[in-house]
């Protein structure tokens, strides 16, 4: 049954998403080799926001519901080796509101997700590293400019 109400909400946001997303961001469910819609994957590009280092960039994202959304956050993934502090080697995202027993809710929508993960892009979280290289890199970068 469960099932039934993950494939609703992201049918809903798919509908909404269609109407209105913000500029240059692009997420749309996987098309299977047979032409059917798979809901509980879905392929996106975050645009890098304007006046940052990640500004010109288009990055791939994957986004993984299970069954239990919305109870349980979608999984978040960049590429492998997706080189930032809150990003494990795997890809997968370390952000708060991805978090199943602290920051998510079932009322966050895929818009509110990929426009999260665009500001985490640029603003990583140090209190809560992924990858040691890219946190000791952020780090070092901090100290150099206090």
């Amino acid at each position: 049954m469960s099932g039934g109400i993950a494939r609703g909400r992201l049918a809903e946001e798919r509908k909404s998403w269609r109407k209105n997303h913000p500029h240059g961001f692009v997420a749309k469910p996987e098309t299977l080799s047979d032409g059917t819609v798979n809901l509980m994957v879905w392929h996106c590009t975050i645009p890098g926001k304007p006046g940052t280092d990640w500004e010109g960039g288009f990055y791939p994202l994957t986004m993984h519901f299970s069954e239990d959304y919305p109870s349980k956050p979608p999984k978040c993934k960049f590429p492998a080796n997706f080189f930032h502090p809150n990003v494990y080697p795997s890809g997968t995202v370390c952000l708060s509101i991805l978090n199943e027993d602290s920051g998510w809710r079932p009322a966050i929508t895929v818009k509110q997700i990929l426009v999260g993960i665009q500001d985490l892009l640029d603003q990583p979280n140090p209190n809560d590293p992924a990858q040691t290289e890219g946190y000791h890199m952020f780090i070092q970068v901090i100290k150099f400019f206090l």
